[in-house]
């Protein structure tokens, strides 16, 4: 099944929202997520599962960094975590329903699954939402036994494989082999890969983009996206509004 996956390259995408700390704009908040949208952005965005089968937009395993509660994001209810503010700042943890009501179809979004070993539960309940949804949208996962269950399951949604050369990353030597060289491809055949830009240029990342669509992540300055944008269709960006837009062909 070939899918179309143009709407991915419209414009640069707006990691975890447009945030700015200094100006009170915490990461994954609604917030942040509406100056993306002001600025036409493609939004990309993280989502976990809670205890009571809440689908939560936040990206840490643990609370602590972004609310100061030492306490695993699984082990909470939402109505636990509700009032949690992010960053000291008036913004608080939305649900997937929140942020979809406020996008409602003006920029594609991105969604990122943040699963553990068992796959399931947060693609089901994901799923479920994005049902009543019209906007457009992809997901897109680490575990790839996360994204073949999307292609067992749901294979008119767009997917892509994360990776990267996972230089510092703490995991086991077969898994990192495994998952920097995405050898099972073969198996969950993405729709797009998303690509780490420390590990680039890659000649797997090269022959896939030759049929398929390579988004790098994550960007910072000016020197970063230059060099990302030879070897990616888009980009996966923080500081934005320091950015050039132009850099990328479409």
């Amino acid at each position: 099944m070939n899918k179309n996956t143009d709407f991915l390259k419209q414009n640069l995408i707006a990691h975890r929202g447009m945030h700015n700390i200094k100006k009170e704009i915490p990461e994954n908040s609604l917030k942040a997520f509406a100056k993306a949208i002001d600025n036409s952005y493609i939004i990309e965005l993280d989502v976990h599962i809670l205890k009571d089968k809440s689908v939560i937009v936040f990206h840490d395993d643990n609370l602590e960094r972004m609310t100061g509660v030492n306490k695993k994001v699984k082990e909470t209810t939402y109505n636990e975590i509700k009032k949690l503010k992010l960053q000291n700042t008036n913004c608080y943890i939305p649900l997937l329903e929140d942020v979809l009501n406020l996008v409602n179809g003006k920029v594609p979004i991105i969604i990122e699954l943040k699963t553990d070993a068992k796959c399931g539960t947060l693609e089901e309940e994901m799923i479920k939402i994005l049902k009543q949804y019209k906007g457009q949208y992809a997901v897109k996962s680490f575990n790839p036994f996360s994204i073949y269950w999307i292609k067992k399951h749901n294979p008119k949604i767009i997917r892509g494989q994360l990776a990267s050369n996972f230089k510092n990353e703490k995991m086991n030597i077969i898994k990192k082999v495994f998952l920097k060289n995405m050898m099972l491809n073969f198996i969950t055949k993405p729709d797009f890969l998303s690509y780490g830009i420390d590990g680039l240029p890659n000649k797997k990342v090269e022959r896939y983009r030759k049929n398929n669509l390579v988004l790098g992540w994550t960007i910072t300055n000016k020197s970063e996206m230059e060099r990302a944008s030879k070897y990616c269709d888009n980009l996966i960006c923080e500081n934005l509004e320091e950015l050039d837009n132009n850099v990328i062909k479409r």
